[in-house]
Parts: structure tokens; C-alpha cells; sequence
């Protein structure tokens, strides 16, 4: 017999568990199955291994609002943070409803039963589901592969070449010399980390990044913890980030030319003098056309300070049998490369769709209110922002979710779908509005957004609180109905 839930969630990550447990607080009387992968918890933070990983959001922002982050560093490692999210579950009775090694693999709509048939790979066979609602939060990248860049030569390289997705457990950098190609998040963590215990550390980058240093731990976190109660005080530190981040990247939209001074300036003072900031840290891009990297404590100018970690600007000719061979003609001599060169972003997970038998094509799709596709019955896609805490918006989405089910339930309603106006494709935009090269290498696959409410996704938290928050569910747009009763 095949199982039928409510709702179907697919993912055990941080948006999952997070989906999973807003399910609980708001629609309760809902009954739900968690799809997952692989055979853990944790998502993102089980899947990275690489020495240093790291978040680069604060953990005010980045945890749940509703279970306090009570350790006393801002920014926490990937195992902290897998802790954090393994309790999240056990604290609100969500594991024991993840069915674990279950790969979606294809979802088919079906209009005559308002359903959605849900077929997932465990152990070798297909098992069926089906569910009323199917609520998306696998991410955006794929777990089986990351971006590989095929240089010239890469064979003759006689040493080991690692990809930050897939770090092997036993790698040993002792006495080491290390390259580590690109200039992104994964990049600046890794570099004073293997700076620790390599013999060298070259952090060889095409084009520069901003870096932003920033305090470990958060004083005023510090402070609020002695005179309020934990919660009210994870409040106040959480609406303050929040705060603070809003206006960093606007200010930066808005001033650019002195928010790339300010950046400059302050990588100026880090940086050790044989290593100018023009040009390993001025970018040809504007700020937040690319996310900023966060540097806690100012370890990766602290590596570079120390003389085991240097930093190239310069395109790669070609591998060589012990090392790499540059444009310039300069020759960088390693025992491990390092290639830190991004994630392959997918769309919905690989998984396929189908509505009545129409296959739906990702790039041809119109997202509503970021999370909802034009003509697509009953199903959401969660995904984060690109210039914040990628919970803040996650959370949203799962909260916003429960108010369409509760809508569904109050009214006697089967159906909820999305009408998206016909734009031209001059009006059509990437979902995500970022420069990165893992982004634009994948902009034609993903779904697109239009140019105005309710089809813009805004990468703004305080507006879309308030929209999400308050505004109708039953706005004309989003539409509802009921399947014929004899079907």
C-alpha cells in the first residue's frame, strides 16, 4: 500500500528540520514525512567536511528563531552547527519522521485526485508516496558533485587534487606545499586553516573578493545574557543583526564606490606590506554583486600576517607534473591542489516534475512570492537569501507554507496554485541577482523571476516579514479550488 501524508518535505537540512518543525507549531493537525538522501541529518553541514567549515552568517540569524542559539561564539563551526541542528530535531519529535536513504527522484501531479505521487530510490528500488502538498528544501546545489574546472595538464599533476566537497579524511598536509584555487567563502576558510599544519599555503584567485574581518563573538550577545532572560535576549541580538546586515548591503547597493573604499581600507590595515590590496583585493565587481567573505577573528589576514600563507592573482596556464604554471609565466611548485572552485547548482534537487503529464522545465518557470511556481498545483521551494542568513528567509517560507495549508483546511479548499502573467523574457530575471560564477554558470536552469511583486523575490528580510507575515493569503493571484468529488 502506498503511504500518504499531508505533506511530503523533501530534505533533512536546515530548511527541513526547520519546515518540519513550523509544520508542528502551525499546522498541526497536517501529517508529514521527511524524504532525505542520504542516511544522516544535517544537510549541508554533514555533507562538508573540509578542514575550518565553517557558517559565514551569524548564528543569531542563522539558527531557528524559535530555539534560542546559546553558545557564545557568533560564528560556529560545521559541527557546531550539525549539533545544533541534530537537538532542533530530537527536541521537536522530528526524526523519527525522516524516511532516511530515500532519493526523490521524480514527483507527477495528478489534477483528477489532487495529489502529487512521490517516487524515491531506497536500496535499489523505487518506493511511491503520495501527498496533498509537496514542500521543496534540498537546496540549490548538488550533493554529487561539485563545479570541476578540467585545466590543462590536470593529469600529469603527480600529487593529490581535492575538491572542498568531497575532503578525504585522511589527507595529511604536514610539511605540505598546499595551492588552493579561488577566492570565494570556502577559499578564505580554508586557507588559515591548512595554514596551521601545511609546510605553505598559496591562495591562487583569477579575480578578488571582498573580505570582510569580523569579531567571533557578538559583545552585545555578551552583555544582554546577564541582565535578560535567553530568549528575550536572543531576540534583541537577532533583530539587531538583522538589522545591521540590512543596511550593510544597502548601503553598499547605494554606495558603492565608498563602500569598496571602506572594504579596501580595512583589508589595508590586515594585510602584511608585501602584499597590496590592489590587486588581490580589488574586485572589478561592485559590492554584494558577489557575496562578501567573512574572515572570523581575522584569521585569513592572521595567516597571511604569518608568512605560511601567501596569495596569487593570475590565471593558470596549465598543471604540471609538481605544481602550477601561470599566465605570467610564474610557476607555483605544490604537493596538493586545492580546488575551491564552487558548487554545480541545481534546480528542485535533479528531482523531475510533471503536472497532468506535462514535464515542467525549471527555466521556464515563474517563481511567486520566491518560494511558489507559476502553474504548478500545491508545491513550494524554500530557498534562502543571497545577502543574509539564508534562515531568516527559509523560515519564512516554512511559516507562509502553514498559512496556505491552514487557508486549504479553514475553507474545504484541495488546490492552490499560482497564475503567472505572460512576461516577455525582457522582464524576466534571475532568481538569484548575484555575479557568482556557481550562479551564472547555472542561470539558464533555474527557475526566473519577474520584475514586480508578487513575482520579485525581494533580498530584503524586514519587507518580506511584514508581506509574508500580513498580507492575504487569497490575493487574487494565488488561487484555490476543489477537485471534483466524483474523481
Amino acid at each position: 500500500m502506498v503511504a500518504h501524508f499531508d505533506v511530503l518535505v523533501v530534505g533533512a537540512g536546515l530548511s527541513g528540520i526547520g519546515a518540519a518543525c513550523r509544520l508542528r507549531q502551525q499546522a498541526p493537525d497536517r501529517t508529514y514525512a521527511i524524504l532525505e538522501a542520504r542516511d544522516t541529518i544535517g544537510g549541508t553541514w554533514d555533507l562538508f567536511r573540509y578542514p575550518g567549515v565553517r557558517s559565514d552568517s551569524d548564528m543569531f540569524t542563522l539558527g531557528y528563531p524559535f530555539r534560542p542559539w546559546r553558545k557564545e561564539q557568533a560564528i560556529a563551526s560545521g559541527a557546531e552547527i550539525l549539533e545544533y541542528l541534530r537537538e532542533t530535531a530530537a527536541e521537536h519529535g522530528i526524526t523519527r519522521h525522516v524516511r532516511f536513504g530515500h532519493r526523490v527522484v521524480r514527483a507527477s501531479w495528478s489534477s483528477a485526485s489532487a495529489r502529487w505521487t512521490v517516487e524515491a530510490s531506497h536500496d535499489g528500488e523505487i518506493v511511491p508516496f503520495t501527498c496533498s502538498f509537496l514542500y521543496l528544501c534540498s537546496g540549490y546545489y548538488s550533493y554529487e558533485n561539485g563545479h570541476v574546472v578540467d585545466f590543462p595538464g590536470r593529469a600529469s599533476f603527480r600529487g593529490e587534487i581535492v575538491h572542498p566537497q568531497f575532503w578525504p579524511e585522511e589527507l595529511d598536509l604536514s610539511g605540505k606545499r598546499v595551492v588552493v584555487i579561488g577566492s570565494g567563502a570556502t577559499a578564505v576558510t580554508l586557507v588559515p586553516e591548512l595554514a596551521s599544519t601545511a609546510k605553505s599555503v598559496t591562495m591562487l584567485q583569477r579575480s578578488p573578493s571582498y573580505v570582510l574581518a569580523r569579531q567571533r563573538t557578538d559583545s552585545l550577545a555578551r552583555r544582554l545574557r546577564g541582565v535578560l532572560p535567553s530568549r528575550l535576549a536572543y531576540r534583541v541580538v537577532r533583530a539587531k543583526n538583522v538589522l545591521v546586515a540590512t543596511l550593510l548591503y544597502q548601503v553598499s547597493r547605494r554606495l558603492p564606490r565608498r563602500t569598496a573604499a571602506f572594504l579596501g581600507g580595512a583589508a589595508a590595515k590586515q594585510l602584511p606590506a608585501s602584499i597590496p590590496v590592489d590587486p588581490h583585493f580589488s574586485p572589478r565587481y561592485q559590492p554584494w554583486d558577489q557575496r562578501l567573505c567573512l574572515t572570523p577573528g581575522a584569521d585569513f589576514f592572521a595567516a597571511l600576517r604569518s608568512g605560511k600563507a601567501d596569495i596569487v592573482t593570475d590565471r593558470i596556464a596549465r598543471f604540471t607534473p609538481d605544481g602550477i604554471t601561470l599566465e605570467s609565466g610564474a610557476h607555483l611548485p605544490a604537493d596538493v591542489i586545492v580546488t575551491a572552485t564552487g558548487l554545480r547548482v541545481i534546480a528542485f534537487g535533479g528531482i523531475d516534475l510533471t503536472v497532468d503529464g506535462e514535464v515542467i522545465n525549471p527555466s521556464e518557470q515563474l517563481v511567486y512570492k520566491g518560494m511558489m511556481l507559476g502553474g504548478v498545483p500545491n508545491l513550494a521551494w524554500c530557498i534562502g537569501y543571497v545577502n543574509a542568513s539564508w534562515t531568516l528567509r527559509s523560515d519564512l517560507v516554512s511559516r507562509y507554507v502553514c498559512r496556505v495549508l491552514n487557508h486549504l483546511s479553514r475553507n474545504g479548499f484541495d488546490t492552490c496554485v499560482p497564475h503567472p502573467p505572460a512576461l516577455p523574457p525582457a522582464r524576466r530575471r534571475p532568481i538569484m541577482n548575484l555575479t557568482s560564477g556557481y550562479l551564472t554558470r547555472a542561470a539558464s536552469a533555474l527557475p526566473r523571476q519577474g520584475d514586480r511583486r508578487p513575482w520579485l523575490m525581494r533580498q530584503n528580510y524586514l519587507l518580506d516579514a511584514a508581506d509574508l507575515r500580513l498580507s492575504r493569503v487569497d490575493d487574487g493571484v494565488l488561487r484555490f479550488g476543489r477537485r471534483s468529488r466524483s474523481a
